[in-house]
């Protein structure tokens, strides 16, 4: 193999690695930031991992119960801001009030903007103002 042909191999390898990062981190692509919901409901599940935590919540609609899942910012963000693992696990089974970008498709999911805890914590998923 010559010098060109591993020079375009590795120039289309680090390509294909940007697209798939940039795609990753195209939340437009998923969540319309100009469509927001805000709900109140039961947190039933928080998944504290990497790259980005998870929060399901289930909310009453009339009387059906629907669950929602918000994704929100890697843990690393919360920390810097003084929000731990365990402040938001302390209101597992408790309210809190979510307000999100939908989902585009449809989906009862979204991007976690602002979670306000059952102790009236208002907790900000934004890296600014949002």
């Amino acid at each position: 193999m010559n010098h060109r042909s591993v020079l375009f191999i590795a120039l289309a390898a680090m390509l294909l690695v940007a697209v798939s990062a940039w795609a990753h981190h195209n939340m437009s692509a998923i969540f319309d930031f100009n469509d927001r919901v805000t709900l109140s409901g039961t947190l039933t599940k928080v998944d504290w991992r990497n790259p980005h935590i998870e929060l399901i919540v289930d909310a009453k609609s009339g009387n059906q119960v629907q669950t929602w899942s918000f994704e929100g910012p890697p843990p690393s963000f919360f920390r810097a801001r003084d929000i731990n693992k365990s402040d938001v696990e302390s209101a597992l089974g408790k309210t809190v009030t979510a307000e999100a970008s939908r989902a585009r498709d449809g989906s009862r999911s979204g991007l976690l903007r602002v979670m306000t805890l059952p102790d009236g914590k208002v907790v900000s998923a934004c890296p600014q103002n949002c």
